[in-house]
């Protein structure tokens, strides 16, 4: 299939919205988003209308004479994207996947989604960060510690209270997402990832890009609205019931899984809800990429991006970012070694006397689930890379 300078095509159906930096151009056959200048949407828009490619490209050079205009390399580029229907004449099949129709999640309503995500509920929320802080700064006992988990001599029950309490806090955060998505009215679902070694939930968050950018920081932060108020509250418990072991045992596994989860959305060198902020907020929707290959720059033995594209735009948002991600790579280390590898070594002593019981005894098998969530968790995240894998393989071009 040859494009010349006479050819005349036409485009499958597109949705355009202005943004921050130039304008999101929806396939609404597909759903997929793409980011454009509007050098390209004028040249959409007369495509639209008829044109042949070398009028296009003679009006786009006396609109834009700064720029290095070519209208063929343009049709190329979105041939390959398959969002050209027919070329002189003749129909090109669509290699993207055509969405199916999907109202995901659609049985909740937007107004139970409005009655939780308005000017007002966010004023709460923003309440209970404040509170929370000042909590742990006026009470100093209330500060989260690893061997908060261990409400019980067995570690079984260790494993299933924490395990049954995380799950259920981290299904809380997603809702909050689902609501908030769901309050605008849009699709959405949710989904098993992760987030290099851990386990996560995903709510479905692609159809935000049809929002305008201010609309979407609600959306990006409704699951740490809902969990500052989930430990707003655990702190509070503490305070109130203070003569009851149990539930100020229940309310400290509460604020130790929320607190850490908080912490990592810190962490923007993974795509964290915060991540997704700063992406808005900046307009450069490859921010990680750009981050990551300027970091590169910096290090000797990498030669590979030190030619590296970035736009002068973008270089203002691109430096700072760096620095957060550095700090972001030092916050995990932190997290590492005060929580995560004093709470399982101090478990694996626990229970490591188990193995020299007999069989028939519960220190055993205690020990033997200790262990065996290990196999468990590695085995989840291995189907959550293959997923992954898989779903990059399928977006590949033919």
């Amino acid at each position: 299939m040859v494009v010349t300078k006479h050819s005349r095509l036409t485009l499958y159906p597109l949705r355009i919205s202005k943004d921050k930096k130039g304008f999101i151009v929806e396939d609404t056959l597909s759903g997929e988003f793409y980011e454009m200048p509007t050098i390209c949407i004028d040249a959409i828009s007369m495509l639209n209308e008829g044109q042949l490619l070398y009028q296009i490209e003679e009006v786009l050079k006396d609109k834009y004479p700064e720029e290095d205009v070519d209208i063929e390399s343009f049709i190329e580029d979105l041939l390959e994207l398959g969002l050209v229907e027919c070329l002189d004449g003749e129909i090109i099949p669509k290699k993207t996947k055509v969405k199916q129709k999907n109202n995901g999640l659609s049985w909740i309503s937007p107004r139970i989604g409005r009655f939780f995500f308005n000017r007002y509920s966010t004023i709460l929320y923003v309440f209970a960060i404040l509170a929370s802080i000042v909590l742990l700064i006026v009470k100093p006992e209330l500060f989260p510690v690893y061997n908060d988990v261990f409400l019980f001599d067995l570690m079984i029950y260790n494993i299933l209270v924490f395990l049954s309490i995380s799950f259920l806090l981290v299904l809380v955060h997603e809702i909050g997402h689902v609501l908030a998505v769901r309050a605008e009215g849009l699709p959405t679902k949710i989904e098993l990832g992760h987030r290099l070694f851990f386990i996560v939930l995903e709510t479905d968050m692609s159809r935000v890009w049809s929002l305008q950018p201010e609309k979407r920081y609600r959306l990006y932060l409704a699951g740490m609205y809902f969990d500052a108020g989930v430990m707003f509250l655990a702190l509070i418990s503490q305070l109130i019931f203070a003569g009851h072991g149990y539930v100020v045992g229940i309310s400290k596994v509460i604020v130790v899984s929320t607190f850490i989860r908080i912490i990592y959305q810190f962490c923007v060198y993974m795509k964290t809800d915060l991540y997704y902020v700063l992406e808005n907020w900046s307009g450069c929707y490859n921010l990680m990429e750009s981050g990551q290959s300027f970091l590169k720059r910096w290090f000797p033995y990498n030669q590979t991006d030190k030619k590296s594209p970035m736009f002068k735009s973008e270089e203002k948002w691109v430096r700072p970012y760096a620095i957060f991600y550095l700090v972001g790579v030092m916050v995990t280390i932190a997290i590492t070694a005060f929580y995560n590898v004093p709470l399982i070594v101090h478990a694996g002593l626990l229970v490591m006397p188990g193995f020299l019981e007999p069989a028939t005894s519960i220190l055993f098998w205690d020990a033997a689930v200790f262990f065996f969530q290990f196999i468990l968790m590695f085995g989840l995240l291995a189907y959550s890379y293959t997923k992954k894998y898989r779903e990059n393989q399928q977006r590949q071009p033919l």
